[in-house]
């Protein structure tokens, strides 16, 4: 009796063209030749954070984080060693038998350690181009044995790179506080226990990548992204209408603002929207580490960066409804923000 396959990766190996469900509407595709090429997004050097022009480094990442959204850094401090261990690892996994890999497949968005495909299998009309393993890395002694145990490394190797990404990531927390002419400290005590989870996304080759998409435009719904991509390009930006590729760069990181922090700085900063195209020939890794409020802790525009002229344009919330409601909305919305936004009726 034929089983369906419930991964892309063992449903396409061999098809010669993209199966109906993963098509898109006409109107909704990657149109790949209107791309823009070149190296659109800030490349900044971290080094000087630690010295003397500590202030021009953050009025660049402030610049970046304002006028793109999302900037790429160098100099970040994380171990070539540890990328390129991570790297191998994720593309270990994804080539491990079927029956292995599945051990750790649900549909449940909601479960802290999964596999899975798509995006929301349960809620979405088309589906995206992609496999994933998604898993929750803080506190580490909380969800770390909840992890694959193979390939053998995978526990230690993932906790040392989600330990070495959480760094970068309060390092540049502290930074965008600054930035805002905040405290160094604010946005960090405004999270809580502090929440960290990465998705290891795996976009093996596609016969026909004009009709789909590996994700489709979408913002993230947490604080900042941390991402390490492979050396296949597919990551994409809008910028005043128009998309951008970004190509990657070797040992370097992209950071992007998520939706939280465009909270926090009451829309001085934009979490912008951004999608991942695929390709004929390559398999392409990426690993996005979120770093977001822990659960129970309450997102608001950060009362300093509040006047007469700039009045709270979001009301306060709990990160756990956002993120139930960003789950159930699919990423056919775009962004979720709109429904946490404090609304003035004229009179």
């Amino acid at each position: 009796m034929a089983t369906t396959k419930q991964l892309l990766s063992d449903l396409v190996s061999g098809v010669s063209s993209v199966p109906s469900n993963y098509i898109r509407p006409i109107s909704d595709r990657p149109n790949i030749d209107e791309v823009s090429l070149g190296n659109p997004i800030p490349l900044i050097d971290l080094q000087g954070l630690d010295g003397s022009n500590r202030s021009d480094v953050v009025k660049e990442i402030g610049q970046a984080c304002q006028e793109y959204g999302f900037f790429q850094v160098k100099n970040h401090g994380i171990p070539e060693e540890v990328i390129d261990k991570m790297l191998c690892l994720s593309r270990d996994f994804f080539h491990l038998p079927e029956s292995e890999r599945m051990k750790n497949y649900s549909d449940d968005p909601m479960k802290t350690t999964r596999l899975s495909t798509s995006f929301n299998v349960k809620t979405e009309k088309v589906s995206n181009w992609r496999d994933f393993l998604r898993i929750h890395c803080h506190p580490l002694e909380d969800y770390i044995h909840e992890w694959p145990t193979n390939p053998p490394s995978f526990r230690e190797d993932v906790a040392e790179y989600s330990k070495n990404a959480r760094g970068l990531a309060l390092t540049l927390l502290e930074a965008i506080s600054e930035s805002l002419g905040l405290d160094r400290d604010y946005i960090n005590k405004a999270l809580g226990k502090h929440g960290q989870h990465m998705a290891i996304n795996y976009y093996p080759p596609c016969p026909q990548p004009e009709l789909t998409y590996g994700l489709p435009g979408h913002a993230d719904p947490n604080l900042i992204t941390i991402l390490l991509q492979d050396n296949v390009p597919g990551l994409q930006v809008l910028k005043d209408g128009k998309w951008l590729a970004v190509p990657p760069i070797s040992n370097t990181f992209i950071v992007n603002i998520g939706d939280q922090m465009q909270v926090i700085s009451n829309d001085r900063y934009k979490s912008v929207l951004h999608r991942a195209i695929v390709n004929s020939n390559k398999e392409r890794i990426s690993i996005p580490t979120f770093y977001c409020p822990s659960p129970d802790a309450v997102t608001l525009p950060a009362p300093h960066l509040i006047n007469d002229h700039h009045p709270p344009l979001y009301r306060n919330f709990a990160y756990s409804d956002y993120y139930k409601k960003f789950w159930n909305r699919g990423l056919a919305t775009e962004t979720c923000l709109d429904m946490f936004k404090i609304t003035t009726s004229n009179p």
